[in-house]
């Protein structure tokens, strides 16, 4: 198959021959957000909360762009939009995470760079109020990609992140989904691995490109509601909720996290666009409309590549999402068709 090179990418190449850093040229920034992908519904939608959600995916995507556009890295702009999210009640991720079958919180969170590879993810922390914060700590400062459990929480706090209680990410609406997904469990009387409903959907995630050409991936998620036994899915799991390579894509997914684990999601649309040269729209259709829907696996992804191209595909009634490309054309969506 021939593969076409852009002009930012016979630029690098130039670039590189001449023994300099590609990282020297200025890009143009563009930046990709998701609230999560499941069985939403214009009908199960009233216009207040249509109008809520909407608000805040705009609020957080705008704030990345201006970031990008004041130069900042784009570890940080990826952090601090996530942080928007994980602020917001509306979001499984932070204030408004879903509750475990236990009633507690558990989270998780990664985020990757793709001009050195490094990673950082922490997963199923109960005492951390930013977990995205916390995986962008591990990336920077321990030799590990991911922690879990107390021993990420004991680290967070080594570097100054006080623990908050556990209740802070009490939502009533949280709960109340709870109830009903506890209720319905025991009552069919599944056994944990069993089918679940829409309750297994619901992350957040950003994915840009900086000034410097650099691709950066986040996530963040509550998880499953009524899971059990210390459940992690695919957000903090590098590879398949999270990817990022700058001679590729980046990634950022949600949707049943198993189905992403088990088939690499992420790290897949990546490979198949630097190797066998596919655009990032094929890339990303053909694992999420052929890989996924094949194997039963539902949700979608945002993703961004090296030459500021945006995709954000899913194979679910709607995700939550966002973007502002290389020109500053804002969209918003929640449905299959975009709403602005």
């Amino acid at each position: 198959m021939k593969r076409t090179f852009s002009l930012k990418t016979m630029l690098c190449a130039s670039v590189c021959s001449l023994g300099l850093s590609f990282s020297t040229l200025a890009a143009d920034v563009a930046i990709v957000i998701h609230g999560g992908a499941g069985t939403i519904l214009k009908k199960n939608m009233t216009p207040e909360l249509e109008k809520a959600y909407i608000a805040k995916l705009t609020e957080a995507v705008k704030k990345g762009y201006a970031l990008l556009q004041s130069g900042v890295d784009g570890e940080t702009a990826v952090v601090e939009t996530i942080q928007v999210l994980e602020q917001s009640p509306l979001f499984n991720a932070g204030i408004g995470a879903v509750y475990t079958f236990d009633g507690e919180h558990e989270l998780d969170a990664s985020i990757m760079h793709g001009g050195t590879l490094n990673a950082g993810a922490v997963a199923g922390v109960k005492t951390i109020a930013s977990p995205i914060a916390a995986a962008r700590a591990v990336l920077e400062h321990s030799p590990h990609v991911m922690l879990s459990g107390t021993g990420a929480e004991d680290f967070a706090q080594s570097l100054g992140m006080e623990p908050v209680d556990n209740h802070i990410f009490d939502t009533e609406r949280r709960y109340k989904a709870l109830e009903k997904a506890r209720e319905r469990i025991l009552q069919a009387g599944i056994s944990y691995g069993g089918q679940q409903g829409n309750e297994r959907f619901g992350t957040v995630g950003a994915v840009v490109i900086d000034k410097q050409g650099n691709l950066v991936a986040g996530t963040s998620t509550g998880g499953m509601t009524a899971k059990r036994y210390g459940r992690i899915g695919d957000s903090p799991v590098i590879g398949a909720g999270t990817w990022a390579d700058n001679s590729s894509c980046a990634v950022s997914a949600t949707g049943h996290g198993e189905y992403f684990i088990r088939y690499h999601v992420a790290a897949d649309i990546c490979s198949r666009m630097k190797y066998t040269g596919v655009s990032l729209d094929e890339a990303a259709n053909t694992v999420i409309n052929n890989v996924l829907v094949e194997a039963g696996g539902d949700g979608g992804i945002i993703a961004i590549d090296h030459d500021g191209n945006i995709a954000a595909v899913f194979n679910s009634a709607g995700m939550y999402r966002a973007q502002i490309d290389t020109d500053g054309k804002v969209k918003v969506g929640i449905y299959k068709e975009w709403v602005e």
